[in-house]
Parts: structure tokens; sequence; C-alpha cells
């Protein structure tokens, strides 16, 4: 059965919490907020919808990936965050299917860096590295490894700078 990545739509919005809770509820490094997370960043500044992806199978939503604004330093960048693929469809590329795909969206609308908090494991296939090594700083703990960043074009080959996330990310903070 064929996966076609499209942006989300505001119907796919139920879908889509459902779909981040399954993805994240038996998740090693999850804290459960994840879906919570997905709807406070669509009501924030940092929103992209056009970098607010789904993968849908058959009419059905099976993986979802959100790029939102942050803030490096002074620079603009996009934060992955998160990528969701329904447990019963892992391993079927999915997941990598909506990186590359947000990616080339990114690109294309002029994004040079893209940083997360993730698998170290999963995501340097994708050109991810330790943060670190663009300058680019955690504003929380973190193994440095999981805190890693891509650069997708431009000229800058470092992003030095702390980040600052949207208030979405901490919902003690968040609207």
């Amino acid at each position: 059965m064929p996966v076609t990545i499209r942006p989300e739509s505001p119907e796919d919005f139920p879908a889509i919490h459902d779909l981040v809770r399954r993805a994240f509820e038996h998740a090693e490094h999850a804290d459960g907020d994840e879906q919570h997370l997905v709807d406070r960043l669509r009501r924030s500044r940092e929103y992209i919808p056009e970098l607010s992806l789904v993968a849908e199978e058959d009419g059905r939503i099976v993986g979802h990936v959100m790029f939102s604004r942050v803030k490096v330093g002074e620079a603009a960048a996009l934060a992955l965050a998160p990528l969701a693929v329904l447990p019963s469809h892992h391993g079927r590329g999915i997941g990598g299917a909506l990186v590359r795909r947000g990616h080339e969206l990114a690109r294309a609308l002029g994004w040079e860096f893209v940083i997360l908090l993730g698998h170290a494991g999963y995501y340097p296939r994708f050109g991810y590295r330790p943060a670190s090594s663009f300058g680019i700083v955690s504003p929380f703990e973190a193994p440095e490894e999981a805190f890693m960043a891509v650069k997708l074009g431009g000229d800058a080959d470092r992003l030095p700078g702390m980040v600052a996330y949207s208030p979405a990310f901490f919902p003690e903070h968040a609207g």
C-alpha cells in the first residue's frame, strides 16, 4: 500500500492527536505529553502549517512530523518534534520519509538548520550530528549524542548560540 506524505489539515487534528498518543505511550523516553505538545505548537507563533506533515495510507494517517520555529542565539532555525509513526507501521520507512520530505520542504522555504532531541541511533542517517559541533547549546540537560542538528543549506557552517524553544515545549509555561 503506497504512503502519501502531505501537509496536515485541520480535519486531521483528532487523528494526529490519537496517533501521537499511541506512538509514544510505550516509548522509553516519552513523558506522555507529546500529543498535547503538537496541539500547543499549533496554537503558537512558532507553528508552520506547511512543515507539519502526515503520512497517509489507504485514507488513514499512520505517521506525523512537526517542524516549528526556534531561535538559536539571534538566528531562526527549526526544531523537529515530535516524529510519530503508529507502532503497527514501524520499520517500514514511514518516519524516514516524513523526515526527508520535511527537510526538502524546509530547504525550499530557506531554512538552514534543524535541531532535535532524539534517538542517537536513528537520526544520524538523515545527517544529524551532535548540535555542539555547530556551536548550538541546549537550554536544558541533555545527552550530547541525543541533542542533534542538521545543516540543510545556506552559507553558515555554524549556528552558535543557545536554543530558545517555544513556550509550547514547556507545558507549565504554555498558555
